[in-house]
C-alpha cells in the first residue's frame, strides 16, 4: 500500500513544466514495472498441474525427477511427465503424456537439462501459452538458471509469487517454394540458411519488409532473436542483445563481400531469404539448430515474429549480466 500510495502521490503532484512531467512518466514505469516483475495475481490458484520434462535421452535426471514429483505432490499440485522423459527413467512417479498432447493439459513446466532441451520443449509448448522453468543439471544457462542444489527452495518461492518472469520472442518460419507453402516452423534462438555437406558458397538475396537489401555469397545467414544473439549469431560476429530488446539481428555467415555485416532490424519486420536459382545449390534451413529442412533453387524464407511469446519464469536473484559474466568469462568487478 505505501509503494501504491507513493505512485499516486507522485503522480498527482502539480507539474510545472514539461521536462519535469516527462521524469514523472519515467518514474511511474519503472516503479510499476518493479512491482509487477515480482508478483502475478493468483498465481498460485492457476498453477493445478505441473509438467516435468528431462534431457532427451539422458538417463542421469532421474533422480531430479523424482525429488520434483515429490516437491510437487508436497505442494499439492498435480504431475505429468513428457513421455521420453518416462522412458529413460527407472521408476515412474507420474502418468506421462507424449509432448505433442502435454500442452494442453499443464499449467507449468519445469525443464530440467541445458539450453538445448529448453528449446526444444519451448518450441513445442509455444501455442499452448505455458511457462517455463529451467533447471541446469551442470553450469548455469541462459535459459535455464535453477540450481539443483537450491532447486526446491527456489521453486518454492517462485510457486509463492517470488520471480521475475520474460516474455522471450519467438521466431515463425515458412518455406515457400512455387507460391505454395511447404513447411512452417518455429524458432526461440535463430532460423538459419546454411551451406549442404560440400564446402561451398551459397548464393541468396535478403528483403525486409518487402524492401530489397542484398545479394550475397557466403556460407550462410542467420535470423536471430535477442534470445538467440548469444548462440550461434555470436560465433558469426553479431551484437549481443538484451533478451527483452524488441529487435531481431541478421547475420551473415563467413560472406565473400567482407563489408556485408550484421543489420538490427525492428521485432515486427518480415524477413525474407530468396535462394538464387544456380546450378542446384545444397543448401538447408535450420530451426534452433535442432530440426532442418531442405532448400532448392528459388526458395524462399520467409522469417516473422510469432503470434505468441515464449514466458520464461525466474528466480528473483536473475540477473541477465551475471549470466554474461559466468557464460562469457567476462572480467568481475574489482
Amino acid at each position: 500500500m505505501e509503494e501504491c500510495q507513493t505512485i499516486l502521490n507522485t503522480f498527482f503532484t502539480p507539474v510545472l513544466h514539461w521536462p519535469s512531467c516527462l521524469h514523472v512518466i519515467a518514474y511511474l514505469y519503472k516503479r510499476i514495472a518493479k512491482m509487477a516483475s515480482f508478483s502475478m495475481p493468483e498465481s498460485r490458484n492457476t498453477i493445478r498441474t505441473v509438467g516435468l520434462f528431462g534431457k532427451y535421452g539422458s538417463r542421469d535426471v532421474g533422480d531430479v525427477i523424482e525429488r520434483l514429483c515429490a516437491f510437487s505432490r508436497d505442494r499439492g499440485l498435480n504431475v505429468l511427465l513428457e513421455e521420453a522423459t518416462a522412458e529413460f527413467m527407472e521408476q515412474v512417479c507420474a502418468d506421462s503424456l507424449p509432448i505433442s498432447e502435454i500442452g494442453e493439459k499443464i499449467d507449468l513446466a519445469i525443464v530440467v537439462g541445458g539450453d538445448g532441451t529448453m528449446l526444444h520443449v519451448a518450441r513445442n509448448l509455444a501455442r499452448h501459452g505455458v511457462p517455463l522453468i529451467g533447471v541446469n543439471l551442470g553450469r548455469l544457462g541462459f535459459l535455464t538458471d535453477v540450481s539443483t542444489e537450491r532447486m526446491e527452495d527456489e521453486l518454492g518461492q517462485i510457486l509463492d509469487g517470488q520471480y521475475v518472469i520474460e516474455d522471450r520472442l519467438l521466431l515463425e518460419a515458412e518455406i515457400v517454394r512455387d507460391s505454395k507453402v511447404l513447411h512452417v516452423a518455429n524458432a526461440l534462438n535463430d532460423v538459419v540458411v546454411n551451406k549442404g555437406a560440400l564446402a561451398r558458397l551459397i548464393e541468396f538475396e535478403t528483403s525486409v519488409n518487402g524492401e530489397f537489401v542484398n545479394s550475397t555469397r557466403a556460407d550462410g545467414i542467420i535470423v536471430a532473436t535477442p534470445t538467440g544473439s548469444t548462440a550461434y549469431a555470436l560465433s558469426a560476429g553479431g551484437p549481443i542483445l538484451h533478451p527483452t530488446l524488441p529487435a531481431l539481428i541478421i547475420v551473415p555467415i563467413c560472406p565473400h563481400t567482407l563489408s556485408d555485416r550484421p543489420l538490427a532490424v525492428g521485432s515486427d519486420s518480415t524477413i525474407e531469404i530468396v535462394m538464387t536459382v544456380t546450378s542446384q545449390q545444397s543448401a538447408h534451413v535450420t530451426f534452433d539448430g535442432q530440426t532442418n529442412f531442405a532448400l532448392h533453387d528459388g526458395d524462399r524464407v520467409r522469417v516473422r515474429r510469432a503470434q505468441r511469446p515464449v514466458t520464461l519464469i525466474h528466480p528473483p536473484r536473475r540477473n541477465h549480466y551475471e549470466v554474461l559474466r559466468a557464460k562469457l568469462g567476462w572480467g568481475e568487478k574489482y
